[in-house]
């Protein structure tokens, strides 16, 4: 939901909604929150290779993303060579640290080219509702 007067969306993280929207609405939505979480997540390692837990608590005030939605994203990512994994021992244990690779700079990058028109099409579509 977009709140126009902070310029900003609210989330709702969850990519496995169940509605009762007919398949085509339902798949729409899929991939338009698909596409945004994960150029959120992309966005979070930006400037620092993180773990899961820290990109859940520093997306929190944005999204509320739960660690299955997250790690999905992750995977996804990983597969399309937008980031990379390694792993390292902290405090005992194994702990996955992300990295965003080139790739994925370029995917933030075009997302956010591509903001400018989403938003107009947004404006387009509300128009007949105010």
């Amino acid at each position: 939901r977009f709140n126009e007067t902070k310029d900003e969306f609210t989330i709702n993280a969850s990519v496995n909604d169940e509605t009762p929207d007919s398949p085509i609405l339902f798949q729409e939505r899929r991939q338009l929150k698909r596409g945004i979480l994960d150029v959120c997540v992309l966005a979070a390692i930006k400037n620092e290779d993180s773990y899961g837990y820290k990109i859940i608590k520093d997306l929190k005030p944005y999204i509320a993303l739960s660690e299955s939605t997250l790690y999905t994203i992750l995977k996804r990512l990983e597969g399309a060579k937008m980031l990379t994994v390694r792993t390292l021992e902290h405090e005992g244990r194994l702990r996955k640290y992300y990295r965003i690779t080139a790739l994925g700079l370029k995917r933030v990058e075009e997302f956010k080219s591509e903001w400018s028109e989403v938003m107009s099409i947004y404006q387009f579509v509300v128009k007949e509702d105010k």
